[in-house]
């Protein structure tokens, strides 16, 4: 019994079919994954499809995933995606069962800043630039007619078979292929290897040197394209001394290649439509400009033509144009033998009267009448010599008189200016005298200013300067030792004395009075020194004898 139901019924586990499980599949994942937000660089995106929906991949640095926005949808984001660009997408996860891929439908983007490769990407561009190697200045224009293009690209993809053929449609000229590899590690040397080889042939040589270059390669994302980008592909179109065409990806890829080239082509199909003109449109222009000019010399020739057979017909005959010509010659040889008779005839009478005239008494007349007219001559020149040798002297007389005359108004000009200097001289002395008096009063006032302040009228009311060894004023007790010799001045004199000690009041209290204020070298009461052994100052020594105090002399 149990082996008739194993062998009927081999598992309990249900069936599905392959839509049942794809379907299952894909509301289980739409209900796990129905609001996300994911980050990534966008990749491959081309812009939005015809059908309006755009797709492309959310990459990092990985794993990849798919990604698409529909037309609804991408006509309210706030920005457009661009490729390289890192976003952050919001949308659900969902399958597609016809290739069992799973996708994320964007319902918004946000941006989150350029990728790693953009950023790197704009790092290298900038760099670049800044060294020149994008200026306009150094681009080249291309040949209207290449005889030999070279093209660098994969030998195995469509790129090359969409370049020869339209080359071979437009106008067939000879290519040379140089094979390289347009993705993957080394593709960029091998890129800028190539570019190089071909600028390193000889003209003439045996290998046909190209007159223009077309890097090719087809579309594909910002990885596959990476190679392009490399600084030695972009050096080596920027040296290349053949022009170069640039037809890497569809017209919305842009790479670093394409800033360097001297041209850059939308697809390798446009670059070899650059490269090369239309054979037919060429000939149908030359058979076109033949024909115009074959019609245009033959109207020219007709033109001319009819103009010389309109001026043939003005022009009148050689008879015609002879004829007065010659009536004029017969006339004038006819009339030639009248008048040289004539003329003759006419030099002959005037001849004749010239002679009659001339007569011996008619020259003797003439020569008389020149040597009186020379003589009046003459004479004139005396009397105006005469005249002007007057004139002469009376200006020498009259410049004697004035020299003679000038000693006198000299003589009178100084005595006018000596009396001007006696006059000056007068006025200087008397304010030099004014001067001198008012600064005398001035420095007698400043002396009775100083006499007031001066420390001897202090002496005067009873007051004392004590003075030490050195003739130095002394103002504390503090500053004496004991034994010291001092010198006190008085207002009638000095004595000298000796230090000993302390000194006691006075009987009944009495105290030497206060110095004054101003007075230097006045010892205080509660200081003062009791001085003994009083000698005299003076040079005889006597204890009466006293030092007049000195007087102060004038200063004028």
């Amino acid at each position: 019994m149990s082996s008739f139901f194993a062998s009927d019924s081999p598992s309990n586990l249900a069936e599905f079919s392959v839509s049942e499980l794809s379907g299952s599949i894909k509301r289980t994942v739409e209900n796990a994954f129905d609001h996300v937000r994911v980050r990534g660089e966008i990749s491959g995106y081309r812009g939005p499809h015809s059908s309006g929906h755009a797709y492309f991949s959310l990459k990092d640095d990985r794993a990849r995933i798919d990604a698409v926005v529909w037309k609804g949808t991408f006509s309210k984001l706030r920005f457009r995606p661009e490729e390289g660009m890192e976003v952050i997408a919001t949308g659900k996860i969902t399958t597609f069962p016809g290739s069992s891929k799973y996708q994320i439908v964007i319902e918004s983007l946000e941006p989150a800043g350029a990728g790693a490769l953009m950023a790197l990407l704009e790092e290298r561009r900038r760099k670049l630039a800044a060294e020149g190697l994008f200026d306009r200045e150094r681009k080249q224009l291309l040949p209207f007619l290449p005889r030999v293009i070279g093209v660098v690209t994969s030998p195995t993809g469509a790129v090359i078979r969409d370049i020869l053929h339209r080359i071979a449609d437009r106008f067939p000229v000879h290519v040379v292929v140089w094979p390289v590899k347009v993705q993957g590690e080394g593709s960029g040397d091998e890129v800028a290897a190539a570019i190089r080889g071909f600028n390193a042939v000889e003209p003439g040589g045996h290998f046909p040197r190209p007159d223009v270059l077309i890097v090719a390669r087809g579309g594909g994302s910002l990885e596959d394209l990476w190679s392009f980008n490399d600084e030695a592909v972009v050096r080596a179109a920027a040296e290349s001394a053949i022009p170069l065409i640039s037809a890497v990806g569809h017209e919305t890829d842009w790479t670093l290649i394409d800033h360097a080239a001297d041209i850059r082509a939308p697809t390798p199909t446009g670059a070899a439509e650059m490269a090369v003109p239309v054979k037919a449109d060429l000939e149908a222009q030359v058979a076109t400009l033949t024909a115009r000019l074959r019609g245009s010399a033959l109207r020219h020739m007709d033109q001319r033509r009819q103009s010389v057979r309109a001026l043939v017909r003005a022009l009148p005959s050689l008879d015609q144009l002879l004829a007065l010509p010659r009536r004029r010659f017969d006339e004038a040889a006819a009339g030639l033998g009248r008048g040289l008779e004539r003329t003759t005839i006419v030099k002959r009478r005037q001849f004749e009267r010239a002679a009659s005239g001339l007569r011996v008494d008619l020259l003797v007349s003439r020569i008389q009448q020149q040597r009186q007219k020379l003589s009046e001559n003459i004479l004139r020149a005396e009397r105006q010599l005469e005249r002007q040798v007057l004139r002469g002297k009376g200006r020498v007389d009259r410049a004697e008189a004035a020299l003679a005359a000038l000693p006198a108004r000299l003589a009178g000009q100084l005595q006018r200016e000596r009396q001007h200097l006696t006059s000056l001289s007068r006025q200087g002395d008397t304010a030099v005298t004014h001067a001198v008096s008012k600064r005398r009063a001035e420095v007698t006032a400043q002396d009775r200013v100083l006499q007031s302040l001066s420390y001897t009228n202090v002496l005067n009311r009873g007051f004392a300067v004590i003075r030490d060894e050195s003739d130095r004023p002394l103002t504390r007790a503090s500053g004496l030792g004991e034994g010291q010799g001092i010198t006190i001045q008085f207002a009638d004199g000095r004595i000298a004395a000796r230090a000993e000690g302390e000194g006691q009041e006075p009987p009944g209290g009495a105290m030497s009075p206060p110095a004054a204020e101003g007075a230097p070298g006045r010892s205080e009461p509660s200081q003062r020194k009791r001085a003994s052994k009083a000698q005299s100052a003076d040079a005889t020594g006597g204890p009466g004898e006293t030092d007049a105090p000195p007087k102060q002399g004038s200063l004028f």
